[in-house]
């Protein structure tokens, strides 16, 4: 079964890569016009062109002071934004013990406080058009923890926290809050992995093998679609059975 979004507009964050490259990608061929979000236009502008009609490159900083006027722009240059992916994130890795006050903050904002900012303005015209999707990418370390990564960790399970409270208060407008949870995902960075370190990744792995950003993308697009719309307040776990 095709899912067909003609006439929807989505926003992605982090769209110039990885994940959310790929999360753009699907929902434009969806039929979605996909506005493709990035803190520099430069680095999403490739995705948006090859996108093609569908595609937007919008210059986005999550973090910056006005975001909320940027969005408040966005909505007024391009009407409702019907699917919202909140998925551009950070992290800054380091024992507790030596954390840096600054690493926890920087997480914190960029993965957590941006879903907060973001999501407050594109959800009051999604109330009222009573049509929406809120999908979130979290993490499976935001379900089982990971040493190393306490600011990353509890910055994504806030997003969970987040996520549920927000499909209790807005579900009755017919407003769909989700989160999806990958687990180890090919990126440039598993690509620079010796074999036995991503052999020994993999062995952790039910399906024996690193997901792809498809596998996330296309998850997100099942619940952007209206096939999806009596699924709210889930965490999708995405990680090929590394957590149960």
């Amino acid at each position: 079964m095709k899912i067909d979004l003609t006439g929807k507009t989505a926003l992605v964050t982090g769209a110039s890569r990885g994940i959310g490259e790929a999360i753009a990608r699907r929902l434009g061929e969806s039929g979605a016009k996909v506005l493709c979000a990035a803190r520099t236009v430069d680095a999403v502008q490739r995705v948006a062109g090859e996108i093609g009609a569908n595609g937007v490159a919008v210059q986005l900083d999550i973090t910056s002071a006005d975001v909320r006027d940027r969005i408040k722009a966005l909505l007024e240059e391009h009407g409702n934004i019907d699917i919202l992916v909140n998925n551009a994130g950070v992290t800054e890795d380091d024992l507790f013990i030596r954390m840096k006050p600054d690493a926890w903050d920087r997480v914190l904002r960029t993965n957590l406080d941006s879903a907060f900012h973001i999501t407050q303005e594109v959800s009051k015209k999604m109330i009222r058009a009573r049509w929406g999707r809120i999908i979130n990418i979290t993490s499976v370390v935001g379900l089982s923890g990971n040493a190393g990564q306490v600011n990353y960790s509890a910055s994504k399970a806030g997003i969970i926290g987040f996520t549920k409270s927000l499909a209790l208060e807005i579900g009755s407008r017919n407003v769909t809050v989700n989160a999806i949870a990958p687990g180890f995902i090919q990126t440039a960075m598993t690509d620079a992995m010796t074999a036995d370190a991503k052999k020994n990744m993999e062995d952790r792995i039910a399906a024996k093998r690193l997901g792809t950003p498809d596998d996330i993308a296309y998850a997100v697009v099942f619940l952007a679609s209206e096939q999806a719309s009596y699924i709210t307040g889930t965490v999708l776990n995405v990680s090929g059975g590394l957590y149960m």
